[in-house]
């Protein structure tokens, strides 16, 4: 597990690379002040937009998640545990005042990135 990256992951640097290009700066890995050891992966804190880009195993996509045939179990609780993390996460931003945009990994970083650009751009901030 020591492999697997919690930060700068390859969809998540193809969707900044084409927000930086558009003019949009942003914060990194961004500690959320409420709740103690997690992160937004890409925060636009004055607008309070903050951008998830989970992967589709970590996170259960519903599309491609493929449980493991060893050490079932334990991966069902680690991945559904993840689920209910993220669920509390969005939960507390929404409550502090943050718009809060979720994307999986396998979805198009042009598009992702749109989306990102019109929630900016529509953000009251």
């Amino acid at each position: 597990m020591q492999a697997n990256k919690g930060r700068d992951t390859q969809p998540e640097v193809a969707v900044r690379r084409l927000l930086y290009a558009r003019g949009l700066r942003y914060r990194v890995d961004y500690r959320i002040p409420s709740l103690r050891r997690r992160r937004i992966d890409v925060a636009f804190v004055s607008s309070k937009i903050a951008v998830f880009i989970d992967g589709c195993f970590w996170h259960r996509c519903p599309d491609h998640y493929v449980p493991p045939k060893t050490n079932a179990a334990y991966w069902d609780d680690k991945t559904r545990a993840n689920v209910t993390r993220d669920r509390e996460t969005t939960r507390q931003l929404e409550i502090d005042g943050w718009t809060v945009l979720r994307f999986w990994e396998h979805e198009s970083a042009e598009t992702v990135a749109a989306q990102i650009c019109l929630a900016k751009r529509d953000s009251p901030r």
